[in-house]
């Protein structure tokens, strides 16, 4: 705060010394007894009394404790008389003052409410946390007081010494006017206002301060000291202990302190400014200690101020805000501040001079001035009189007689005068405060002109009786074990130290940098040039193994595995302090030497000076900055060893031999650091590059750790030295980088945790911090910085959630570069789907409360804003207009101005605190915005690294941006898609089956829409509600949202069409009984005949066939009679002769016999699809030169792949013709393959008019062929099904076994109710195996979908799993087939794993499904005997006495057949047995043969499925085969979308093959091409679309090669796809012969793909498909 108290009030001040004097020596004589903490140890706190004469330490709120002066006079009195008893009462009055010293800290603590961080200290990951705003110019009360001390000290706030207090009462007696009939001023007179003795004193601003000083831990009192020290405050530099009141000189707590300051040195005429900047703990500076003796009315500490910062009080004095008569902590403090001049002619002094200040009376404090008298370089002494009897007069006497200089200064004098040679004397009386400070000034200045002793603060730890910080055991350990590394860097050059010791970050991680990026920048034949270049960098990995083996590295990481969490933060501590401590020399020069030539370069530039001077500056500051950033040695850069040495073995997967630290705990110990608060590098600065593969193992470390926390990313942008850095530190609590030129190099995270007391506010448990190195870098001029501002700029801003956009000033021409490559970096983010929310922060604003210029200003940002977004628009390619067209932004809100940092000129200037309340808002508006964010987890971080950074290495970001986070939730959503589909289909099965088995059963005449979807509201609605939910509450909701509409939509279309899909079939099973209907009358003719034809024969035969075999032979006899006689008059259905058929078709199409024979013989039709070279079909030879011609490089491949979508497009057209066709209930006709070979033979000729080349008639022939033979598997079923239902003598001749069945149980004499209950369960044995194998088809699918890997996942999965499926059976024709008709080969892949499942894998599972649905059916069955006997029985009953004729069987199997209803088919015809009305009797008799039967159910075999209308298989294909089976027209990689229909959104694939896997070569070549795609849209190469195309098109914008190019997105990757790099190791011999292809020239295998083993391709199909 600055000292606002006038001068003429320290004058008139002076003139009451001498009535304090006589009030003190009068104390003295009447012994009067004071408060320890009320004596006036410090004129600071020297109260009056009414009347207007000093109250000498007397009036204080604890009485028990007798003055000091009193004492000490005591002490001398015991010692001349040797009164013992008199001793005894000395000590025991030191014991009650210690005691009483202790109550009183006890009592301030307990007020401060800090009496548990006595033993529990403050610690610094407290503080490093996001807790509840500070409330600006607001009171608190007492038990906040810490807390907002803290906070706001964090913050850079000097003011945090001036908290205001709410008091519980009134500061001011409010009594009633004193009635009286004297004038006013008698009463002002005779009116006395007493103090409120029973009102506490408030706490004294400094017992705050030293009060958390005691209650911290040593890294806490470093982080306190620190701030401190920036905001220009005194720091403790002597501190005695309240309870033992021993000596401590806190060392520790400075070490982190570096100071920076000028030196102004006077030759011959002109002056010469020397920059110094170093430690302060090295620096070695004059220190002028200032001492009190006795009381004064002049303030000692407010004098010091006005040498050192007259509009600062660096020490606190009795006229600061807040100041009170009361304090506890701090006599016997000596606290230091140093001056720094600036190197300008009105600097108080040339050099910095540091300033010691002892509190309190000097006399009581010996101990405290002796160090200090004897560590300065001059001693200033503040006595109230110079008196030979007082007691002040044997210290002077020494100080006069040591050969130190000596200014005493008194009240009582005046002027100044120099006694002797060093020894100055000074008087206050009748000065004011101006003048004595200019004269001490001059006095101080005198005497450093000459030669004086200097102080460095290090020396502390030498002095003997008091305890340093330092050596305490633990501070001890990490200082040996740093000292022991720092000890290998002795003596070595600072700018060598990184190229000796750190070799795997320097010149070999550099050019490891440099070749990866050329990975993304191929030329020529990209496969084989990425070989190369990937065998480059593997070679640089290995050197950077041989290399990772230095000492320092050695020695450095086993301290580190070695120690303790608290021994290991002072190692790494001790380690940086040593280390700063190296280059302190080097860094200076050289930091002077870039200052002075970039002030030559910024004056050129102000003359707009062109020449070669200005080139050859701008190289030189070049040149100093390569220097510098060699000389800048710390942590920072042993971390980044320790993550090469990472990364190269990884890379290589070579183990630690012996001597080697294991490297693979090296991301755990980084972790544990950055979970501690340590600041982690993200982006390697000086190489340009993110080290992918040491963050992520950090990151999983991390995680492992913490868990998958959600945290909030916030970036930081900004010109170089804006104060990015500074602002964050002040902000959170955070430890980046703060110095002189270029501060954070690259990008640096660091977590602060969200506190508990606000977590309920927020979605995430921590904010990740990004702080970047400054973007227009000098040290980088020119396009490389332009490009590595654009690369930071846009990974920074890519991964934040928000981003700060710091600028300093309010020039508009400054800000322009900035803000274009802000606007491009969120133009980007837009283009790529990524909405971060951004913030403009303005520092160093002149006026801030000035709201029309910051309106003003506002209007100029958002035209800026709005032109730099039409500049990066018309670069990127993209419409907009204004700026929030990129980016939700609100000028009104979203930009924040900061007045600026300093509150005058650095290096003496505090901080402003206009800044530290910008800080505080801004860190609220923050937290507001941040509030209503998800966040993103620390997975998904990791990913956005990689994605972000793998993009920026491509030239277009846009282009080749691939959103892993975003591929991850939609596959995920896809999984989701997946299984709500599976629920309705499921469920429309079983419906679909109950409602077919009651029209089978002739109980449902017609099905309606309506209710079909009745009977799937449930679902469907269940359905729905699960979407809500996973759409309104996943962790991913945010990014979930922009498909919501879309998959909504496919699961009611989905719905939609499984209705309209249910509907036709249940429809054509009602047509198809409908058109049986006489067939099935027929039938019931048929069977009543037989039945009585049964039981006459038996009746005949009757005890005439003397056993089985007899029986057997006589019913066999008669048979094929009745057959014949039952069936005449019909006429019999014929089977298919497909080849006369087809033979007759192909003739009547025109084409020779010889050509249809040569075609069917040798078969070659039926691989017509997967042949590789087509040419052979091209009609004539000169037409074979002119497709030749055409079949080259790319184009030829074209070709190849029109011929085979022909082909492919006749097949899918042929079967979903035929497919419409009524077969199975009006049977087969040859008409319908005429149809087909009509259809195949004008596709061909419409094929034939749109090329230059005509086929030859074989091929026509070939194709219809080929078609006929895919057709055939269905027109075969389809027709058996037909002649089944339709053909009167299979039917009966079906019969046999049931009605032989019959005849035996006749023969036998057998009840009718015996006959008829075997005849009932002859016909629930045939039933229950339709019912059971259907159900046994669905619930097989359902285990399989929900639990089987390969099915239970999205599209993707399932491909992964055909792929590993592929390469386990190495199967070159599946291999084919997959690449050419990827669908086939999943839909055999999925029959394949449904047999093994069933009759390998898991057969007792699929048994033991089959079991529990006959279990089922016997329940059913069971009950429906019961049900339908109870239930005639009960009407017979009714019925009794009634007369009825028969009947009663009918009404029984009729209640039956409607309790199996929709569960089970069942019809019998039972008309001849009208005679049971014993119905009990027939029960027992079905339920005793349905035991046996469904005994038999349970070992039914599982093959049986296929041969009824549900078939596990076919479900499965129906689910998974629904999604898209687009190809990718380089390589023909599927698209791996579930949904079918997937627009707008591109096709993509999750990695992609060689290009000589669909047999691309190169042009009049047979050399085929082993090229990836997404190498090549990363290449500088062009290709031709297709035969016609003239124009090449460069493979970077391949979209605008037409529409099969333009919806298909490949992401650039260069790695490699060791899975297809084995196929094509693994079958080179098979893919020459079949495209009649050679590899050999540029198409020559790489080396390192034969290395590739069938492992390595599973392998990679599980990383690539995660």
């Amino acid at each position: 705060m600055r000292n606002s108290t006038p001068l003429n009030h320290a004058a008139a001040m002076s003139k009451l010394s001498g009535d304090e004097l006589e009030e003190e020596e009068r104390a003295r004589k009447t012994n009067v007894k004071c408060d320890r903490v009320d004596k006036p140890a410090d004129v600071d706190h020297c109260e009056t009394n009414d009347n207007n004469k000093p109250v000498a330490a007397g009036d204080s709120e604890i009485k028990s404790v007798p003055s000091a002066t009193e004492e000490k006079n005591s002490t001398s009195d015991m010692n001349l008389c040797g009164n013992k008893e008199k001793q005894a009462e000395k000590i025991s009055e030191e014991t009650n003052m210690k005691k009483q010293y202790q109550t009183q800290t006890e009592t301030l603590l307990s007020r401060l409410h800090l009496q548990d961080k006595i033993q529990q200290k403050f610690s610094p990951a407290e503080f490093l946390q996001i807790g509840p705003s500070v409330k600006q110019d607001q009171e608190t009360c007492e038990k906040d007081l810490v807390h907002t001390f803290l906070q706001r000290l964090m913050m850079l706030d000097y003011r945090a010494r001036n908290i205001p207090v709410r008091q519980d009462s009134s500061d001011f007696v409010h009594s009633n006017p004193v009635e009286t009939d004297d004038n006013d001023l008698d009463v002002l007179y005779s009116t006395s206002v007493d103090s409120d003795k029973s009102k506490q004193s408030p706490v004294h601003p400094m017992d705050v301060q030293m009060a958390v000083f005691h209650c911290s831990d040593s890294f806490f009192k470093h982080n306190m000291i620190t701030k401190l020290s920036q905001c220009q405050y005194a720091l403790p530099l002597l501190v005695p202990d309240r309870v033992t009141m021993d000596i401590e000189c806190p060392l520790w707590t400075f070490r982190q302190i570096r100071k920076t300051w000028k030196i102004t040195q006077t030759k011959g005429n002109s002056n010469i400014v020397t920059l110094k900047s170093m430690p302060i703990c090295k620096a070695e500076t004059p220190m002028v200690s200032f001492f009190r003796l006795g009381s004064l009315s002049q303030s000692k500490s407010q004098l010091m101020n006005t040498l050192i910062n007259e509009r600062h009080s660096t020490f606190f004095h009795r006229n600061c805000p807040g100041s009170t008569k009361s304090r506890y902590l701090m006599d016997g403090v000596a606290e230091i501040a140093w001056y720094c001049p600036a190197g300008k002619p009105n600097d108080a002094f040339t050099d910095c001079i540091a300033f010691c200040n002892l509190h309190g009376d000097a006399l009581l404090n010996e101990k405290q001035r002796d160090i200090l008298t004897e560590k300065s370089s001059i001693s200033v002494v503040l006595v109230p009189t110079l008196d030979k009897g007082d007691k002040s007069a044997t210290v002077i006497s020494a100080l006069v007689k040591s050969p130190k200089p000596l200014v005493v200064v008194t009240d009582h004098d005046s002027g100044a005068v120099q006694i002797t040679e060093g020894k100055y004397k000074m008087g206050l009386k009748d000065r004011s405060q101006s003048d004595v400070s200019n004269e001490l000034k001059g006095i101080i200045r005198n005497i450093l002109s000459g030669p004086h002793a200097s102080f460095q603060l290090e020396t502390m730890a030498e002095v003997s009786g008091i305890r340093v910080d330092e050596d305490d055991r633990l501070c001890q350990k990490g200082k040996s074990a740093a000292e022991e590394i720092v000890k290998l860097l002795q003596g070595k050059d600072a700018l060598k130290i990184k190229d000796t010791f750190l070799q795997c970050q320097g010149k070999l991680w550099s050019k490891w940098c440099r070749t990866n990026k050329e990975l993304y920048r191929l030329t020529g034949h990209t496969e084989k040039e990425k070989s190369e270049k990937e065998e480059e960098l593997k070679r640089i990995r290995q050197d950077q193994c041989k290399a990772s083996c230095s000492e320092l590295m050695k020695s450095f990481i086993e301290s580190f595995y070695s120690l303790k969490s608290a021994d290991r933060e002072y190692f790494l501590k001790w380690t940086q302090i040593l280390m700063d401590a190296l280059c302190t020399d080097d860094l200076s020069s050289i930091l002077q030497s870039y200052d002075e030539t970039w002030s030559e370069v910024l004056a050129l530039k102000k003359k707009h000076d062109k020449s070669d001077q200005l080139q050859m500056k701008q190289k030189e500051l070049e040149e100093i900055s390569t220097k510098l950033q060699s000389a800048n040695f710390g942590l920072e850069h042993m971390f980044r060893e320790m993550g090469q040495i990472y990364e190269a073995h990884k890379s290589l997967d070579k183990q630690p031999t012996s001597g080697q630290t294991d490297w693979s705990k090296y991301p755990e110990l980084a972790a544990e650091l950055m979970i501690s608060g340590h600041p982690m590098e993200l982006m390697d600065g000086d190489a340009g590059h993110v080290p992918l593969t040491w963050i992520s193992s950090l990151l999983d470390e991390v995680i492992k750790k913490l868990g998958n926390k959600r945290v909030f990313v916030l970036s930081v942008l900004g010109v170089q030295s804006s104060g990015k850095s500074t602002m964050l530190n002040a902000m959170f609590g955070l430890q980046f980088a703060v110095s002189a030129g270029r501060c954070t190099k690259g990008a640096f995270m660091q977590l602060v945790r969200v506190s508990e007391e606000i977590k309920k506010d927020f979605k995430f448990d921590y904010v990740l911090v990004v702080d970047t190195e400054g973007l227009r870098a000098l040290e980088l001029e020119g396009n490389t910085t332009l490009h590595h501002d654009n690369e930071l700029a846009t990974f920074v801003v890519g991964l934040g959630n928000m981003t700060l956009i710091n600028i300093f000033g309010e020039n508009p021409a400054d800000m322009q570069d900035v803000l274009q490559i802000v606007v491009q970096a969120f133009m980007r983010m837009k283009q790529v789907k990524l909405s971060p929310s951004c913030v403009f922060v303005h520092q160093n604003v002149s006026d801030i409360a000035a709201t029309e210029m910051n309106m003003d200003g506002k209007r100029r940002l958002q035209d800026k804003l709005d032109q730099m977004t039409q500049l990066a628009a018309k670069e990127e390619g993209c419409d907009a207009e204004c700026f929030s067209d990129v980016i939700a932004f609100d000028v009104q809100k979203d930009v924040k101005y900061f007045a600026q940092l300093w509150e005058g000129s650095p290096p003496m200037a505090p901080p402003n605190p206009g800044y530290s309340e910008s800080i505080q808002e801004l860190k609220t508006f923050i937290l507001s915005k941040a509030s209503q964010s998800e966040g993103i987890t620390l997975e998904q971080f990791k990913r956005k690294i990689h994605d972000l950074w793998n993009a920026l290495l491509n030239e277009n970001f846009v282009f080749s941006f691939k959103n892993t986070l975003e591929i991850a939730v939609y596959r995920k959503l896809e999984a989701q898609y997946g299984d709500w589909t599976w629920t309705l289909r499921s469920n429309m099965l079983i419906i679909e089956n109950q409602l077919y088995t009651r029209i089978e059963n002739g109980n449902l005449y017609k099905i309606e829409l309506r209710y079909l979807s009745k009977e799937m509201s449930n679902t469907y609605e269940e359905i729905q509600n699960a979407m809500t939910t996973y759409f309104d509450d996943d962790s991913d909701k945010e990014m979930l949202v922009q498909w919501r509409g879309r998959f909504e939509k496919k699961i009611e279309q989905f719905h939609k069409d499984q209705l309209s899909e249910v509907k036709r079939k249940l429809n054509e099973v009602m047509q198809q009984k409908n058109a049986c209907k006489k067939t099935d009358e027929k039938k019931t003719e048929f069977e009543n005949k037989l039945l009585t034809k049964s039981e006459y024969l038996a009746h005949q035969l009757k005890d005439k066939a003397n056993d089985e075999e007899e029986l057997r032979k006589q019913f066999d006899s008669v048979w094929s009679g009745w057959v014949s006689e039952l069936t005449a008059g019909t006429t019999p259905i014929k089977d298919i002769n497909y080849e006369e058929d087809q033979s007759a078709i192909l003739d009547d199409l025109g084409f020779e016999w010889s050509l249809i024979y040569e075609s069917r013989s040798c078969g070659s039709y039926k691989k017509i699809s997967e042949v590789g070279d087509y040419s052979h079909h091209v009609a004539g030879h000169r037409r074979w030169e002119t497709f030749k011609s055409f079949f080259t490089g790319s184009a030829q491949h074209e070709e190849q792949r029109r011929i085979r979508s022909l082909i492919d497009d006749v097949e899918q057209q042929s079967l979903d013709v035929i497919k419409t066709k009524p077969v199975a209930t009006k049977g087969y006709s040859p008409a319908y393959l005429q149809e087909v070979a009509n259809k195949v033979k004008e596709r061909v000729t419409e094929f034939e008019s749109k090329s230059k080349y005509a086929l030859k008639k074989k091929f026509t022939v070939d194709l219809v062929l080929y078609v006929f033979d895919r057709v055939e598997s269905w027109l075969t079923e389809s027709h058996k099904k037909f002649k089944m239902n339709n053909d009167a003598r299979v039917y009966v001749e079906n019969k046999k076994e049931h009605y032989y069945t019959f005849f035996r149980s006749c023969y036998k004499g057998s009840s009718s109710a015996i006959v008829l209950g075997e005849l009932i369960c002859e016909k629930l044995k045939s039933f229950t195996v339709e019912a059971v194998c259907n159900k046994t088809a669905i619930g097989i699918a359902t285990e399989m979908r929900c639990c089987f890997p390969a099915f239970s996942g999205n599209r993707v999965n399932l491909e992964k799993h055909v792929l590993k499926s592929l390469a386990e059976k190495e199967d070159f024709d599946g291999f084919i087939t997959y690449i050419k008709h990827p669908r086939k080969e999943v839909e055999t892949f999925i029959k394949d794993e449904v047999q093994k499942y069933i009759f390998t894998g898991q057969r007792d599972k699929a048994r033991n499904i089959l079991k529990e649905n006959v279990e089922d059916i016997k329940r059913l069955v069971s009950k429906a005997l019961y049900d339908a006997t109870e239930k005639i029985n009960t009407e017979k009953i009714k019925t009794e006495g009634k007369k009825t004729e028969g009947g009663d069987i009918e009404k029984w199997v009729k209640a039956f057949s409607s309790m199996l209803d929709s569960k089970l088919k069942f019809t019998i015809c039972c008309q001849n047995f009208r005679d049971i009305n014993n119905f009990y009797f027939l029960k027992e008799e079905i339920k005793r043969g349905l035991k046996s039967i469904m005994e038999e159910m349970s070992s039914l075999p599982l093959y049986k499925m296929k041969e009824f209308r549900m078939k596990p298989d076919q479900i499965l294909i129906d689910q998974l085969c629904n999604c898209c089976w687009v190809t990718c027209p380089f390589c023909a990689a599927v698209c791996t979308n579930t949904l079918a229909d997937h627009r707008p959104y591109d096709h993509s694939a999750p990695f992609h093959r060689p290009a000589a896997v669909i047999g691309m070569h190169a042009k009049n070549s047979v050399e085929l091409c082993l090229d990836f795609c997404t190498t090549n849209v990363a290449s500088d190469r062009d290709f031709y679309p297709c035969q016609e195309s003239v124009e090449l098109i460069p493979y970077k914008q391949y979209r605008t090669a037409g529409p099969r190019f333009a919806d298909w997105s490949i992401t650039p990757d260069s790695s490699t796809v060791k899975y297809w790099t084995w196929f094509v190791c693994r079958f080179k011999r098979e893919l020459e012969d079949h495209y009649k292809l050679k590899f050999q020239g540029n198409g020559e295998i790489p080396k390192d793909w034969e290395k590739h083993t069938k492992e390595d391709a599973i392998r990679s199909l599980d990383e690539m498909f995660q």
